[in-house]
């Protein structure tokens, strides 16, 4: 991860977690990670466990990731496509047809994403 996403390690955010209140204790190094880089956002399939009362005075929300690729997707469908083609020429044990790949993103429910991604299959 990485290589493949230089700036994606936070570091520092411990001494935040402490104070936070989310319905899963557990979840909290999340949340202080995303307030120590000042993320805008939390992308997890389990938006139960971020709710916006625990998010909204640090002025991030909680999103499912298909509802984020979703509005990625309505802000630069080339650069999800990118993403998607990127993805793919990753996957080289075994390799996977378009179709084989999109089944994939259905089984975590991905649906929208999905159907955004056939309507333009001029893109992967």
């Amino acid at each position: 991860m990485d290589s493949a996403v230089p700036d994606c390690l936070v570091t520092d955010w411990d001494g935040l977690e402490t104070g936070l209140v989310l319905p899963a204790p557990k979840d909290r190094h999340v949340l202080a990670a995303a307030i120590r880089c000042q993320a805008g956002a939390i992308v997890s399939y389990n938006t139960r466990d971020f709710p916006e009362s625990g998010l909204r005075q640090f002025g991030i929300t909680a999103h499912h990731p298909d509802e984020f690729v979703e509005h990625a997707f309505g802000l630069s469908p080339a650069a999800v496509g990118k993403a998607v083609r990127d993805q793919r020429a990753c996957l080289t044990r075994p390799t996977r047809p378009v179709d084989e790949l999109m089944d994939t993103y259905l089984k975590p429910g991905l649906a929208t994403t999905v159907a955004a991604l056939h309507d333009h299959a001029d893109l992967l």
